[in-house]
């Protein structure tokens, strides 16, 4: 069995993960790169007598790396062995892709172009030249549909065609100026032993002249690179003067440009009508309506999020009521009766309830996304964000947040600035993530009316995002002073959302939620049930206990309960911390219960919701008025309530995701900044907010 090594590269969101779904009878090996984080994909695919052995890489724009996937892609190109490039290109964007590909061709390996999505060029009346592109660019072509399987079996072949030949036919040149000064400096590096290959020469000069650190750190230790470093000094200067640019990244971004551009006119026939996508672009992305129109989608989305969601709450809340019950008369009398059917189950249950809202939220972003019109929403917001001090990219990460902080962290690393990449996580914590919202459907059904909820949900999550952008403003105008870098996206066509990815994505989302109700969730309330039930007081029992017997109402022995259930709690471990902490919120209209489930959001924002739970429902009989709707009204003051609200709009997100900061930022300046000023800021907002409320009367 003969092997062939193959890479398959090209930049992100052109379908490379799709093509290699499509190839059949392929065996899928995830992991990770050695050393990082970054996700490892590879397949196994046997073909006659040949194995092929195809690895995944993470997508890339160009091999001016900036990100880590970026900088695994460019390492793995530049220092493994392997037998052939699989170049993917997306159809739609040719031309944009084709500048990477010129890029790859530098390198003068077995390369083969698959130009995906050609579907969707076809669908418009278009059409592309497959053997005249192969003849412009001297290696072999594959029209490809990975959606339709269409032309994915020829990969496999041109493969194997390709790893007969001798070497790569490429045929990209530079202008001729360019072309001269890369042969004399190629020259000087074959002197050196390490360098027997001309091809390998070219490519290291051609990423010499465009200033790559990473092979001039290679270059630096030869015996020849003191007189490569003085001629490339020269060859530089003769080429800003020859071509007049000022920076020699520039003339060969323009070389590149100028022949892909050129290429694409010879190859790519796309009829001048105008498409659909043209049509709908002219409403959604008008100068305008556009920005108003994507508000409504947003302010629509929330209020389906809380309208449909709350229909099955109280079902699936008399459920859990039911289940804690039935299952308290099985099991024998003791602690290990109380910390299932008090502690962990209507914990867990306070958490489950709202599962239907978030997957409701899901599936409206996820919906946006998969149409393409997640992409306008970036064009239309580009603008408006620069004047925040933010890059028009950064709504990508920003977005992302409404889900979940920790993946916004890592989306975050697409901004190629280090200022606008800092501060876009620096305000990430703005964005409401998915996390939030059972506490904040909890707080609305709690103290504001039916008909309005939606709209209050609505004007939370855009509130914090407006906040967001103002702390950033702030950020740039004190501590990262300077403008953000330009922006540039494509807009993909609009595309029918796949049900199956959707059902698909809903399901996931769905058991990482359970599996984290069922574990952290409800280890959290095992430590929270235990710290509140503990150290036990038999003679402050006895003296109720006394009392109670010698009363007749039956109100007042509920009454008695309740009493002695609230005395237990305060003087439990919890109830302890709670005192210790109080004097901290208590400008803010907080009793010590409110203070302890605050802090517990740090752990995970829904353990607010299930200490809550515990702290406001742990010995209540009556199970008529256990909602915890209900005590919430009897014990929190509406003023308390939205300072609550304003909380946990803005103080530090779940450990999650701080450890995950920590991770991308490895400054401790920044890292402390980051740890502090929200959760002060928070304060000041809810105090002054507290006391708003209550000069108003409220």
């Amino acid at each position: 069995m003969k092997k062939i090594k193959a890479v398959m590269v090209g930049q992100p969101n052109v379908g490379k993960s799709s093509i290699i779904n499509a190839i059949s009878n392929a065996r899928l090996h995830v992991g990770n790169f050695a050393g990082v984080t970054v996700e490892k994909k590879e397949v196994e695919v046997r073909k006659g007598e040949y194995e092929i052995d195809i690895v995944d890489l993470p997508g890339i724009y160009s091999l001016h790396a900036y990100t880590p996937e970026e900088q695994v892609t460019k390492r793995y190109l530049l220092e493994e062995s392997y037998d052939v490039i699989i170049n993917v290109v997306d159809a739609n964007v040719l031309q944009r892709n084709l500048v990477f590909t010129l890029q790859l061709l530098d390198m003068r390996k077995k390369t083969i172009l698959v130009v995906n999505m050609v579907d969707e060029v076809e669908q418009k009346g278009g059409h592309i030249d497959a053997a005249k592109l192969s003849e412009l660019l001297g290696i072999p072509v594959i029209l490809t549909s990975a959606k339709e399987k269409k032309g994915v079996d020829e990969i496999l072949d041109r493969v194997i065609e390709i790893y007969h030949q001798p070497k790569c036919g490429c045929k990209i040149y530079y202008n001729e100026k360019i072309e001269e000064e890369i042969e004399s400096l190629a020259k000087i590096l074959l002197k050196s032993p390490h360098f027997t290959d001309y091809d390998q020469a070219r490519f290291y000069v051609i990423r010499l002249l465009e200033k790559d650190e990473d092979i001039y750190r290679i270059v630096h230790d030869l015996p020849i690179f003191l007189e490569l470093h003085e001629a490339l000094g020269e060859a530089m200067r003769r080429l800003q003067l020859e071509f007049d640019v000022e920076d020699v990244r520039d003339l060969f971004a323009d070389e590149r440009n100028a022949l892909a551009k050129s290429i694409v006119m010879q190859v790519m026939q796309l009829p001048r009508q105008e498409t659909l996508t043209d049509k709908i672009d002219k409403i959604l992305i008008h100068p305008v309506l556009g920005l108003p129109i994507f508000l409504f989608f947003m302010w629509a989305l929330f209020q389906l999020t809380f309208q449909i969601g709350s229909l099955p709450v109280d079902y699936l809340d008399q459920t859990v009521t039911n289940f804690a019950n039935w299952l308290k008369g099985i099991l024998p009398p003791g602690d290990f009766n109380s910390i299932i059917t008090d502690g962990v189950i209507p914990a867990v249950g306070a958490i489950i309830m709202f599962l239907p809202n978030i997957l409701i939220l899901f599936l409206g972003i996820n919906l946006l996304e998969q149409t393409g019109y997640m992409a306008r929403a970036a064009f239309l917001l580009d603008g408006f964000l620069k004047k925040f001090g933010l890059q028009g990219k950064a709504f990508i990460p920003l977005v992302s947040g409404f889900g979940c902080t920790v993946p916004a962290y890592m989306a975050a690393r697409t901004l190629k600035n280090p200022k606008d990449r800092l501060i876009t996580m620096l305000i990430l914590g703005f964005m409401n993530c998915s996390a939030r919202l059972p506490v904040y459907v909890l707080l609305i059904s709690a103290f504001f009316a039916t008909n309005s909820a939606g709209n209050i949900l609505f004007a939370i999550y855009i509130g914090g995002a407006i906040l967001g952008l103002f702390v950033a403003k702030i950020l740039r105008m004190v501590l990262f002073k300077g403008e953000p870098e330009p922006f540039v996206m494509e807009m993909p066509p609009y595309r029918f959302p796949s049900l199956k990815a959707l059902a698909m994505e809903l399901w996931i989302k769905a058991k990482l939620f359970i599996k984290k109700a069922g574990t952290f969730i409800a280890g959290a309330a095992m430590i929270i049930w235990f710290l509140s039930s503990y150290p036990h007081h038999p003679e402050l029992e006895s003296r109720y206990l006394q009392k109670i017997e010698q009363v007749q109402n039956s109100e007042q022995k509920a009454q008695l309960q309740n009493e002695l259930a609230a005395k237990k709690l305060e003087l439990s471990y919890l109830g302890q911390f709670g005192k210790m902490i109080e004097p901290v919120f208590a400008p803010l209209g907080f009793d010590w219960r409110l203070s302890v489930a605050t802090i517990s959001g740090l752990a995970a924002k829904e353990v607010i919701v299930s200490t809550l739970a515990t702290l406001y429902a742990v010995a209540e009989a009556d199970e008529h008025s256990s909602t915890l709707v209900q005590k919430l009204r009897e014990y929190v003051d509406f003023k308390a309530a939205v300072a609550l609200i304003v909380i946990i709009m803005i103080y530090s997100p779940c450990v999650a995701a701080m450890s995950t900061f920590y991770a991308e930022v490895p400054q401790w300046a920044w890292r402390t900044f980051y740890t502090i000023y929200p959760n002060v800021l928070a304060w000041i907002l809810a105090f002054s907010v507290y006391h708003v409320l209550a000069l108003l009367g409220l």
